[in-house]
């Protein structure tokens, strides 16, 4: 798959889309559309007919796209909460963790602060290449066993420690889909759909008969607005919301640094643990 397009610029890949969907168009206009020409020249009011045919497959066409638009939105959507979530859950826990007494509490805060640093410093790196880095789940089984292994002494202490153990399993379950959302997209098939739907656009475009400079105008209209409408689907939908540095880098790493004090906050510019 064409997973480059996610390392691009926006602005560099609108230019890109622009570029090969014109480009596809105006050479199919001046080696393709007189062969089409020929064929139905007999045709009396070609022009009306074409441009009915156009008008009626644009409304369907649209509607897929605006479809596939919304399906876009709500996937880089739900990840964004996915990651604003488990942020969250992860700050609650380092709090709730931080009034154990000694010396599990020192054990637990350091761990979590090697995870978050791990999370910003391999993890997120590792995601934008579309890959699961391990080590995780290790440092969680681990947290896990220290924290299992505290037997509180006061009812206090039994209501602190039923906290941290519902804030840990939220964590866990908000940190698996994360990592489930690495290979979240569009089905296959759909952008089958819109490829056939596409070039059906194009020949169509290419059966007007109308002189070649005017020819070249409206169809490179055309797809231009056709090609920003598949941008967006195919760069946010192919659709692996957190692939990709532009991608992944806009969810915002720096959630998980906020609260969490880690050793150094140059790790990513902005969950708030406060720094030693």
């Amino acid at each position: 798959m064409f997973f480059w397009i996610y390392d691009m610029p926006a602005w560099q890949l609108a230019l890109l889309f622009a570029a090969l969907f014109v480009g596809a168009t105006w050479a199919g206009i001046i080696f393709i559309s007189p062969f089409l020409k020929l064929w139905l020249k007999g045709q009396e009011g070609i022009n009306d007919l074409v441009g009915y045919a156009l008008s009626c497959f644009g409304v369907f066409y649209g509607l897929l796209l605006g479809l596939l638009s919304v399906a876009t939105y709500q996937n880089s959507s739900d990840v964004g909460s996915t990651v604003s979530k488990e942020a969250a859950s992860l700050a609650a826990l380092y709090r709730d963790v931080s009034s154990y007494p000694e010396p599990v509490r020192t054990e637990l805060t350091g761990r979590l602060r090697t995870y978050t640093e791990f999370v910003i410093k391999k993890a997120w790196p590792s995601q934008r290449k579309g890959e699961i880095p391990p080590g995780g789940v290790q440092m969680m089984d681990d947290f896990q066993r220290v924290l299992a292994s505290f037997e509180p002494t006061t009812k206090g202490q039994e209501l602190l420690h039923a906290e941290a153990l519902r804030q840990y399993n939220d964590m866990i379950l908000l940190r698996r889909q994360r990592i489930q959302s690495i290979s979240t997209g569009i089905p296959g098939a759909m952008w089958y759909v819109v490829g056939v739907g596409a070039l059906i656009n194009t020949l169509l475009i290419l059966c007007f008969r109308m002189r070649l400079d005017i020819h070249l105008v409206i169809g490179g209209g055309f797809v231009i607005l056709r090609g920003s409408a598949d941008l967006h689907g195919g760069r946010d939908g192919l659709s692996l919301p957190r692939r990709g540095q532009h991608r992944a880098g806009s969810l915002r790493t720096d959630l998980y640094q906020s609260d969490v004090p880690l050793k150094s906050r140059s790790l990513i510019p902005v969950i708030w643990l406060p720094l030693k």
